[in-house]
């Protein structure tokens, strides 16, 4: 098989390139040079919307240009935080919440006891719900059950 790259540049501000394979056409490339060339290039962005559905996220890369990044297009290690950075940013939400004062009512500011009494709420619902879904001859003295505990 033979391949060509066939480059047309007879006007001043366009080139044209084609490669063939066996006279077949392979890819078609051109450039105009008061244009600036965006495909290929490396940008900056600002993630401006994730939309889970479609497994991508829309970007804004530089004035008023927005783009489309499928995450399969993502390597995983860029939107892994270094440890270094998760300890900062860790470490920075402890201090803030503590400089906040209290935040789950109590007065010691301790989000720990806060999170454990939470856990045991969800846990205790979780329970009662359950159990109310293995017996469902008798749905109605369940949910009565339910009602009167809390």
């Amino acid at each position: 098989m033979s391949k060509k790259l066939l480059i047309d540049a007879r006007q001043a501000d366009e080139t044209r390139v084609v490669l063939l394979n066996a006279n077949v056409i392979e890819d078609v490339d051109y450039e105009i040079s008061h244009r600036k060339q965006l495909k290929g290039n490396i940008y900056l962005a600002k993630v401006t919307r994730v939309e889970p559905s479609l497994q991508a996220a829309f970007v804004e890369y530089g004035g008023n240009r927005q783009g489309f990044l499928a995450f399969s297009e993502i390597h995983p290690d860029y939107y892994r935080i270094p440890v270094e950075d998760r300890e900062k940013i860790l470490a920075e939400q402890s201090e803030s919440s503590d400089g906040n004062g209290s935040v789950n009512g109590s007065g010691n500011g301790s989000d720990k006891d806060a999170d454990k009494d939470a856990e045991a709420d969800a846990g205790s619902d979780e329970d009662a719900s359950n159990s109310a879904d293995d017996n469902s001859d008798d749905n109605a003295d369940d949910t009565e059950s339910l009602n009167a505990d809390n």
